[in-house]
């Protein structure tokens, strides 16, 4: 017995720990643009009981697992099914209530009656053709048109884990400490929320969140230059001026990652920016900063002199915000400017 007794214990402990830890893989994953507490920041407020009180857990699943196509939640399909339950058991335990069960019955509606109501009652919010709105999430440190941003329900992410039901429930009672009210507060009947529903559903099949990497674009923007190092280093100064950026500073590339005195002399980063540019794009999403302010470094190796660079587009691939593609695109342009200039 005590031979048996002991085998349990092993493997009940062997279980354990091997159960993937929630906290952990939301600390990973998650807490960057959900905040370490679920209480927003890039992403939307996942604390807030009104939102945790009227979405279920298969909501929450499919959201880690599939994202929002062409919008800052990236999907997660990397994770294992135990690990996406992990992280939704940690969610959910910032609620007191338990997780709402939704059927997956579809809602009868007219779709026709739900797209005019959509237009007077939500598309303020959530834009003309339910692609959500401008933005990142929660900030307060940048101008939002609202707090919280609307998300996009013309997006095949939400559509997949959102059920009617789920969708209709929202609608009905809205989200308090959210701009999203009740269909009460705003005089809609049964009906037209059913109506709305159907409307919403009706996105299946068309959700306009393709967001698709192109092949031809590189990880970096490069040319030779047929100056020397010196010269070159000294046209992309006068470039950068005459793209209307300021030259923050002139560095070897290994500063601060060898011995001071030991950097490669024959390997220099400049460091630029224009500050309208940046503000603006960081609005649009922080994580611009990643690449913003801007570098470009110039190596000599076998008497080759090379300019080299970031590409911004390729970085906006893998931002998953089509909002952010078109500073990505103009800073590419930038880019290409000060090369071509620096190395004609």
């Amino acid at each position: 017995m005590r031979l048996i007794l002991g085998v349990l214990l092993t493997a009940v402990s062997l279980v354990a720990a091997a159960a993937p830890d929630g906290a952990e893989l939301f600390g990973r994953y998650c807490a960057a643009c959900h905040g370490d507490k679920g209480d927003g920041g890039v992403g939307v407020p996942l604390s807030l009981p009104t939102f945790l009180d009227s979405v279920d857990d298969r909501f929450l699943a499919e959201t880690i697992r599939y994202g929002r196509p062409g919008r800052v939640m990236p999907a997660f399909d990397a994770l294992s099914d135990a690990q996406v339950s992990a992280i939704v058991t940690y969610i959910r335990a910032w609620s007191k209530q338990p997780a709402p069960i939704y059927g997956d019955k579809p809602v009868s509606g007219d779709p026709v009656h739900g797209k005019e109501l959509f237009a007077s009652h939500c598309a303020a919010c959530h834009g003309e053709n339910g692609g959500g709105g401008k933005g990142t999430g929660v900030t307060f440190s940048r101008h939002r048109d609202l707090p919280i941003i609307a998300p996009a329900l013309n997006n095949s992410g939400f559509l997949r884990a959102a059920t009617d039901e789920m969708i209709r429930y929202t609608l009905q009672y809205g989200r308090p400490g959210t701009p999203m009210i009740s269909s009460k507060e705003q005089g809609l009947s049964g009906q037209d929320v059913n109506d709305l529903v159907s409307y919403v559903r009706s996105f299946d099949g068309h959700a306009t969140d393709t967001h698709p990497a192109d092949p031809a674009v590189a990880a970096t923007l490069s040319a030779e230059s047929p100056y020397t190092l010196e010269e070159t280093v000294e046209n992309i100064k006068q470039a950068i001026t005459s793209q209307n950026f300021i030259l923050i500073r002139t560095d070897t590339l290994e500063h601060g990652l060898v011995k001071e005195g030991e950097e490669n002399p024959r390997q220099v980063i400049l460091h630029f920016c224009n500050f309208n540019f940046l503000y603006e794009a960081l609005a649009v999403d922080p994580r611009v900063g990643m690449f913003l302010p801007c570098l470009v470094a110039v190596t000599e190796q076998a008497g080759k002199v090379t300019v080299s660079t970031i590409d911004p587009q390729y970085l906006s691939q893998l931002f998953n915000n089509v909002e952010l593609d078109e500073y990505c695109k103009r800073m590419r342009g930038v880019y290409q400017s000060i090369i071509e200039e620096a190395t004609l």
